[in-house]
């Protein structure tokens, strides 16, 4: 099969830019909602288990149609897909604040499909039009996608009450940044009108019966479950130990932007080496020793714990992508990455809820640094098995 050219010139950059759009509209409709529950539970009446679900919704949106999304690429192209997922991802965001309840849970499940297809296949897409370029343009994505996170998160209350807007317009403003996104990738589309041997589409390997492709996705989930665990109840921990809501709130802040530090440098390290082993253990290590470091309580050991583990969850969501463009060739790339996204989503919303059940049940919240460290330790290991040079 006759290889297409890696895209040249004003057409790539075109493409890196629309590829950076979409990286930054992945997030912010979902980590905006947190800042609002208050309101939103006021205004439609509420249980604090269901304004709760709105967290978790997401994240089972994402678990269950990442195993979907790369046979929808395989039928309309990585390209067509991508915009597809935009387009859900406005029309969710719209539809949630037109009605009640009902129109809010259908809306954010609809965006949350959109956002899924977008993540799942922007990996295959790098690799194939910018096969020279897998080490930045991971580093750019991934790092765009956690900023707008954040920004997502800061602007949602002032959007709401400083700018007038309520909890609808606040949420609702995003749409704008997804409508930018779409104009850009337009042009992406014309020249695929056609599906070519460049979207790689047919054939593959079965990565369900691959050890090196679960080996991946479990590399995936444990990042994800300490990720979305500690998003979920650091916080308390914190509290617990005699740190206010507000310096926890700041310490939760400061971790996630050494995080955007981590991001971008994973992948352009990963890259330079034939093998991954070194790095995806020595990032394990470090988030052992963080994790370690948060049983003691003096302020001054707790703040270096968070700028290492802040670091690797930067980094490791970053070198999880690279290694699924790295371990895989063809249309295996964009069946990996739904695989290895779905599990990790599963286990990423199983983790807060067991840390939770655990509470409740001993009031210990080292039990929380403890299945950290068990994560680590995880994370490590898996490290040697999927920084090998091999493909699935």
């Amino acid at each position: 099969m006759k290889k297409t050219a890696p895209t040249k010139g004003l057409s790539e950059g075109l493409l890196i830019t629309g590829i950076i759009l979409v990286s930054f509209c992945l997030r912010p409709s979902i980590t905006s909602v947190g800042p609002l529950i208050p309101m939103i539970r006021e205004d439609l009446g509420l249980s604090n288990a269901w304004a709760g679900f709105l967290t978790t919704l997401p994240l089972l949106s994402f678990a269950t149609f990442s195993l979907f999304s790369s046979a929808i690429g395989a039928r309309l192209g990585n390209v067509r897909a991508i915009l597809l997922g935009l387009f859900l991802i406005a029309f969710g965001i719209y539809i949630r604040v037109q009605g009640g309840a009902f129109l809010l849970y259908f809306g954010t499940a609809v965006s949350g499909i959109g956002i899924v297809i977008c993540n799942v296949l922007l990996i295959p897409l790098i690799k194939v039009k910018l096969p020279h370029k897998i080490g930045i343009m991971t580093s750019s994505y991934t790092t765009g996608m956690s900023a707008f996170a954040a920004v997502g998160t800061g602007l949602s209350v002032p959007l709401a009450v400083g700018m007038g807007l309520g909890w609808r317009g606040s949420l609702l403003a995003w749409v704008a940044l997804v409508a930018l996104a779409i104009v850009i990738w337009l042009p992406q589309v014309k020249p695929n009108k056609v599906k070519g041997p460049d979207e790689g589409l047919t054939g593959g390997k079965n990565v369900w019966k691959s050890k090196l492709a679960w080996q991946v996705s479990i590399f995936m989930g444990i990042q994800s479950t300490m990720f979305y665990t500690l998003i979920a109840w650091l916080p308390d921990l914190l509290i617990n130990k005699g740190f206010s809501a507000g310096q926890a709130g700041l310490m939760m802040s400061l971790m996630q932007v050494v995080g955007l530090i981590g991001s971008f440098t994973a992948p352009l390290v990963a890259v330079k080496y034939a093998t991954q082993v070194k790095i995806s253990f020595g990032m394990g290590m470090i988030y052992f020793i963080g994790f370690i470091g948060l049983f003691f309580d003096h302020s001054w050991v707790i703040y270096i714990a968070l700028t290492l583990i802040g670091f690797c969850l930067g980094a490791s969501i970053s070198l999880a992508y690279t290694l699924i463009g790295l371990r895989t060739e063809g249309p295996t790339t964009a069946r990996l990455s739904g695989m290895a996204q779905s599990a990790g989503y599963y286990l990423a919303a199983l983790g807060p809820l067991l840390i939770g059940a655990l509470f409740d049940l001993f009031a210990n919240y080292n039990l929380l640094i403890i299945l950290m460290v068990i994560c680590a330790l995880s994370f490590a290991w898996l490290g040697t098995k999927v920084g090998r040079n091999v493909k699935v």
